[in-house]
Formats: structure tokens, C-alpha cells, sequence
């Protein structure tokens, strides 16, 4: 008979576990599932409509959002000037509320519904957070009523894509339930089309957080949770009742109302004074160069392509400085500047520029020759080219008309 001692030794010596060692694993104890309350600081208010949850959370006038202050200390003339709303100028900043909603999906339609509302406004300088939570969608209506309460007193709302998605969502919310919506008829500002504006050519991404991180210097902490996971989280609490992960989820969306309001005094800052140091890079300097342009301002946008010209501009951004800059000057009437930032574009091959010069010649010094001349010019500068044809069609068809109505003119 073998010796059963020295075999269990060689099974051991083999991983294999012996009959007397696979007692089984001692059963753990359940976790209790944590409740809200016990996760976040909150307390439970009494609405029209049952009960609903409500964290709060006060930043003082001291506090900054990384490099930025919450508070707007600069008149908001310009935004309202770039939206067409002249309420952004007048209202006082106790007027405006900051939303943000996390959801249980990102489709919309009735369907979906804000299961976390974080809303903020000025009281006093402090800067109120109050975050409104359902248990349950059974508790949806009496969400809605605790904030359309706190949002009463406001006139203006501020959020980040907000005009596409947590307006619309919220709207159809209320409307489901039969309660007014307190913010219809408010003033909206959408930061995310002027993040777009202002930052599209120098950062790959305009996503709130990517701008905390890379305008207000403000990363988040390891609380953070991706908003893609947020759906998901909910749902598993729903299921488990446990709301331990939640707490994330709180952090997340305090901190994107914390960022808008931080962007908006960013924003209204460098717009209140876009020649300040605040604005450091190139492309920034272009970008608002472009933006005071567009809202009719010349003079201030000339300065501005100017100021972005001297910096350090890729080359590419440069020449489109540079052409945008010129016919600026021709439009405000300055023909000497616009025809030197030409001459310099035509040296490095720029077909509009040459373009532009025979313009200039035919109409203004009334030289045909000078402005054929460059027609000309313009044709062989074409032919060196490599652009796509129907680029090539537009400048051919436009060189070839413009040739021959000149050498009627001259014969």
C-alpha cells in the first residue's frame, strides 16, 4: 500500500489539494446597502409633490476654480453682444443659475429622465450648490418642485450644452408631470458654442472637464467618475439599493457646475479685456480676434489679429491671420495696410492675395495694366499649385474672367 502521507506531500508539492484540505470557505456576511444620506450630506425637504433629497454645498467669494474665481466681476456687455441677448448685460449676477443634470441615458425623449439636478446660484457673493436626488423615479415630481423653488428667484440660466440636452430633457420632465417649468422663459447662455469659438483650433477637445483642465488649470481629484459610467451607476442602485457608488457621481456633477461658473468669469474676463495676460497663446489672441470681428467690432479685432501676429503662430495659422486681417482693413478702409499684408501674402504664393492686388489696381488706382499684371501673376501661381479641383475650377474661372474683362478695358 502506498505511503498516503507522501502522496498528499507530493500533491501538495503538485498544487493539488488533498479531500482534508478543501474544507469549504467560510460564508461572509452580507454588506448593508448604504442609504443616500449616509453617503452624501443631504437632508430630506418636503415639497407639493412628497419628498425629495437635497445636498448642499457653499463656495465662498474666496474660492477659485484652479486659476479662476466663481464670481463674475467683469460686465457681461460682450456675451450678451456675441449671443443677441441683451438680458445677459443687465441682469444682476444673483439673477443667474448655473444646471447640470446626470440622466439615465444620453438619447432623450420621455424615455429619459435627470435623476441628479446640481443647480447654483449667487447669494450674497457665496456661490449655493444644492444638488436634488430621487431615490426612485417615483420621487421625479417632487424633484422638480424643490427646483423650480430654488431656481424661482433667478431670470437666467447658464449651462454646458444645456441648450441641446438638460433644458429640452428638463422641460419635457415637467411637462410629463403637469408642473410649470421655471425657467421657460429665461435668458440661456450655452457655454459650449463659445468654448468652441474660442478654443476650437488650439485644443482637441472642448468637453467641460478638458477645459477645467487646460483653460482654469483645475483637474479633478480621484472622486471623478466618467460620465459614460453614470447611467449604469444609477441603475445599479436601483437594483441594489446600495448608494455607495453615488458618491462619485455627486462629486461629478458639483464640479461641472463649479467649472461653468468658473468658465463664465474666465470668459467674461478675457472678453472685458482680451489684451490682458490671461490671454497667453497665439491661437487664443486669433480666435478673439475673430469673435470681435464677427460682433462688428474692427477696431478691437485689428488690434487683436495684430497682437496675434507678433506672437509665435504656426505657419499655417499665420497666413489665415493674415488674410482674415486684410480684407478687415479693407473693409474699415484702410487700403495700405490691406495691400501690404497682401504683397507679403502674393510673396509666399497665396493666389487670394494676388487676387486681391489686381482688384486693388483696377478699381482703386485705375492701373489695367498693373492689375492684369497680376492676373497674370496669379494664373502662373496656380499652375505651381497642388489643390483640389474644384478649388482649382473656382480660381481658374474667377483669373479668366477677370482677365479678359482687363484686356477689354485696356484695348
Amino acid at each position: 500500500m502506498p505511503d498516503l502521507s507522501s502522496l498528499a506531500d507530493k500533491l501538495r508539492a503538485l498544487g493539488v489539494r488533498p479531500a482534508a484540505d478543501l474544507a469549504p470557505a467560510p460564508v461572509k456576511p452580507a454588506v448593508a446597502a448604504a442609504s443616500i444620506e449616509a453617503v452624501v450630506d443631504g437632508r430630506f425637504v418636503q415639497t407639493r409633490r412628497g419628498e425629495a433629497f437635497i445636498s448642499e454645498q457653499v463656495y465662498g467669494p474666496d474660492y477659485r476654480h484652479g486659476e479662476a474665481s466663481l464670481l463674475v466681476n467683469t460686465p457681461l456687455a460682450e456675451i450678451a453682444a456675441w449671443a443677441g441677448e441683451p438680458r445677459f448685460h443687465r441682469l444682476p449676477l444673483e439673477a443667474y443659475a448655473f444646471l447640470d443634470t446626470e440622466t439615465s441615458g444620453l438619447a432623450g425623449g420621455t424615455g429619459t429622465y435627470a435623476f441628479l439636478v446640481g443647480a447654483a446660484r449667487f447669494v450674497d457673493d457665496d456661490f449655493r450648490l444644492r444638488q436634488f436626488f430621487m431615490r426612485d423615479p417615483s420621487e421625479e415630481p417632487a424633484l422638480l418642485e424643490a427646483l423650480a423653488d430654488f431656481l424661482a428667484p433667478c431670470g437666467a440660466l447658464v449651462t454646458f450644452n444645456g441648450k441641446a440636452f438638460d433644458a429640452p430633457l428638463l422641460a419635457t420632465r415637467y411637462r410629463l408631470h403637469s408642473i410649470p417649468v421655471p425657467c421657460a422663459d429665461y435668458a440661456h447662455l450655452d457655454l459650449l458654442p463659445l468654448a468652441r469659438r474660442l478654443w476650437r483650433d488650439r485644443l482637441p477637445s472642448r468637453a467641460l472637464k478638458y477645459l477645467e483642465e487646460n483653460v482654469l488649470m483645475a483637474p479633478r481629484t480621484s472622486e471623478e467618475v466618467p460620465g459614460y459610467e453614470i447611467p449604469y451607476l444609477y441603475f445599479d442602485y436601483l437594483r441594489t439599493g446600495d448608494a455607495s457608488p453615488l458618491k462619485g457621481v455627486f462629486y461629478h456633477n458639483a464640479m461641472d457646475v463649479v467649472a461653468m461658473a468658473a468658465l463664465l468669469a474666465h470668459i467674461a474676463s478675457i472678453l472685458h479685456d482680451p489684451f490682458s495676460d490671461r490671454v497667453a497663446h497665439a491661437l487664443d489672441v486669433i480666435a478673439l480676434a475673430r469673435l470681435f470681428e464677427e460682433m462688428g467690432k474692427w477696431d478691437t479685432a485689428a488690434r487683436l489679429y495684430e497682437r496675434g501676429l507678433e506672437m509665435d503662430l504656426p505657419e499655417a495659422d499665420f497666413w489665415q491671420a493674415v488674410q482674415r486681417l486684410s480684407h478687415l482693413q479693407k473693409r474699415r478702409g484702410d487700403l495700405e495696410t490691406a495691400v501690404r499684408l497682401w504683397e507679403q501674402a502674393a510673396a509666399q504664393g497665396h493666389v487670394y492675395a494676388f487676387v486681391e492686388l489686381a482688384k486693388y489696381y483696377e478699381h482703386h488706382v485705375r492701373d489695367f495694366a498693373a492689375a492684369l499684371e497680376w492676373t497674370r501673376r496669379a494664373g502662373d501661381q496656380l499652375d505651381k499649385l497642388s489643390l483640389p479641383s474644384y478649388e482649382r475650377q473656382h480660381w481658374h474661372d474667377e483669373l479668366s474672367h477677370r482677365r479678359r474683362r482687363l484686356e477689354n478695358k485696356i484695348l
